[in-house]
């Protein structure tokens, strides 16, 4: 009898542990802004982010557009990385614009057909406009400026505009919904050279119908400065000038600078709102966040909402002329001066960019 139980006790537990174990593949949607007929960096940053959710992750790149750069822009994806799978190509006028109504709707039919177990997006103004509205449509809490991916539901995010960090862990039903930070996730030089074509799969648009909400943006214009500097937001030497330059006038000083440095010039939140120059070019928590080799900042005080988006740059130099300024505190290199006096003595002595 005391047999008969024993047996039963260890039948009873091996039947439980037959219980298979949680499936460890994934599917990935990267959910992709192009320009000119090549992925932006902000995006294949998402697709090596995509990278640390799993082994077996199969990872899709979702584009859409119209017009002979988006062909560009899917050939160029499709030799960009081997781990990229397969990519989406919607091709409408729809979408020629990254308007967040058209392209969430899109999102939420790819999600439909594809039950992807994640969707990603670059943390830039395209990510940030989209996602968060195609995860309404899909009923899931995105989690947004992803800086570290742990696993494939645990997460490390900036909060406190960056003084602090928090390890979430996603419990709800997929798709997990993610931002990441570009500069957290930066891409190497792998490139699979030639074009794979037959990853390359049209999708079908029958199923997309334009409901109100669609209707409710439209594109206006869009105003751009035509410049040789390179993008602020990949560049590997920033200048920012600050409110204490004083004027637009005065700025010329920090775009002079950063044509002789081959820089991308930036500017503080309080020199936009100034007028000095346009919002396009301000760096920080609100702005553009920014991981160079070298970041110099002149007349930048160091607000805590500008600290956020500079805080991965490899080497920061300040110039200010006060001695108490919080940009001293995370300078690598600090000078306590006047940047009327200090930018025209670096103009001289340094060489014209060849």
């Amino acid at each position: 009898m005391t047999i008969r139980v024993l047996l039963g006790a260890v039948s009873k537990r091996s039947f439980a542990t037959r219980v298979p174990p949680r499936s460890r593949f994934h599917s990935t949607l990267v959910v992709a802004e192009h320009e000119g007929g090549s992925i932006k960096a902000s995006s294949l940053s998402a697709v090596e982010a995509a990278k640390h959710l799993g082994e077996e992750n199969s990872v899709s790149l979702l584009l859409a557009g119209s017009g002979p750069s988006l062909q560009e822009a899917a050939a160029h994806a499709a030799s960009f990385h081997p781990s990229i799978s397969k990519v989406l190509l919607a091709d409408s006028e729809k979408f020629t614009y990254a308007l967040a109504e058209p392209w969430a709707k899109l999102v939420y039919l790819m999600q439909q057909k594809g039950s992807y177990s994640h969707i990603i997006a670059g943390s830039g103004s395209f990510g940030k406009n989209v996602l968060p509205r195609a995860a309404a449509l899909l009923d899931v809490s995105p989690i947004t400026d992803v800086t570290e991916i742990s696993g494939s539901n645990l997460f490390v995010r900036p909060i406190y505009a960056g003084n602090a960090l928090s390890t979430v862990r996603y419990t709800g039903s997929n798709p997990c919904m993610l931002t990441i930070r570009a500069t957290s996730f930066p891409t190497g030089m792998v490139s699979a050279s030639v074009s794979n074509d037959k990853c390359i799969e049209k999708v079908d648009l029958s199923a997309f119908d334009e409901d109100d909400a669609v209707g409710k943006s439209r594109y206006v214009s869009i105003s751009s400065q035509d410049t040789e500097r390179p993008d602020l937001g990949n560049a590997h030497i920033v200048v920012t000038g600050g409110r204490g330059l004083k004027s637009a006038e005065n700025f010329k000083m920090i775009e002079k600078l950063a044509e002789k440095l081959g820089a991308a010039v930036g500017a503080t939140r309080a020199a936009v709102d100034a007028g000095f120059v346009p919002n396009e070019l301000q760096v920080g928590q609100t702005g553009k966040i920014v991981a160079p080799k070298l970041y110099m900042a002149f007349g930048v005080s160091g607000a805590i909402q500008h600290l956020a988006g500079i805080r991965d740059s490899k080497v920061i130099v300040a110039v200010n002329k006060d001695a108490d300024a919080p940009i001293f505190q995370v300078a690598d290199y600090g000078l306590v001066g006047d940047l009327f006096e200090i930018i025209p003595e670096l103009l001289e002595k340094l060489p014209e960019k060849k």
